[in-house]
C-alpha cells in the first residue's frame, strides 16, 4: 500500500510536537511499519529553527526509552504537499495551518487537532513550557494515546 505519512505541528516545535513525533516513530518501529510511514514534526513559527528539543521533553521521553536527534525547523509548503495527515496541538496551531494551506496550491494534507484522535477526548494538547516536569508527562501520555488510536484508525 502507499505510503502514510504524517507530520505533528506546534508552535516553536521544542515541547510538544517532537514528543509527539517520537513518540509515534516508536509505536511504528515497535509495530514494525516503518516502511509505511514518513513521521517529522515542525514549527508554525520559525523562533526556534535548528534547536533541540527542551530538556525537559528529551527528559522526558528519555524516562520512557525514547531518544530522539530532532531539531526544529518550520513547516513548509512542501509539507502541506507531501504529507497526508498533518496533525497539531491546539486551535492556534489549526487556525495558523489553515491560513498557510490556502496559500498553497495542491495541498493534501489533512490537517487536524492531534486530540480529536483521544480516547480520553482531550482535545487540546496544552503547551508545557512554562510548567514543569510533570506538565511533559501530560503531554507525553496525550501523544500516546492520540498516536496509538491514530496509528490504529491508519493502519
Amino acid at each position: 500500500s502507499e505510503n502514510s505519512l504524517e507530520s505533528v505541528v506546534s508552535i516553536g516545535n521544542i515541547c510538544r510536537s517532537p514528543i509527539a513525533e517520537a513518540v509515534f516513530r516508536k509505536l511504528v518501529t515497535d509495530e514494525k511499519l516503518e516502511h509505511k510511514w514518513r513521521t517529522d514534526s515542525a514549527a508554525v513559527s520559525d523562533w526556534n529553527v535548528g534547536r533541540s528539543p527542551d530538556s525537559r521533553a528529551l527528559s522526558c521521553l528519555r524516562n520512557h526509552g525514547i531518544e530522539t536527534a530532532h531539531k526544529a525547523r518550520q513547516i513548509t509548503k512542501e509539507d502541506f504537499q507531501t504529507f497526508d495527515h498533518i496533525l497539531c496541538m491546539d486551535e492556534s496551531n489549526l487556525r495558523d495551518l489553515n491560513r498557510k494551506s490556502n496559500q498553497v496550491k495542491d495541498c493534501k494534507a489533512k490537517i487536524e487537532l492531534l486530540g480529536t484522535y483521544d480516547p480520553q477526548k482531550q482535545l487540546i494538547i496544552e503547551d508545557p513550557y512554562y510548567g514543569n516536569e510533570k506538565d511533559f508527562e501530560t503531554v507525553y501520555e496525550q501523544c500516546l494515546r492520540c498516536c496509538k488510536a491514530f496509528l490504529e484508525k491508519y493502519h
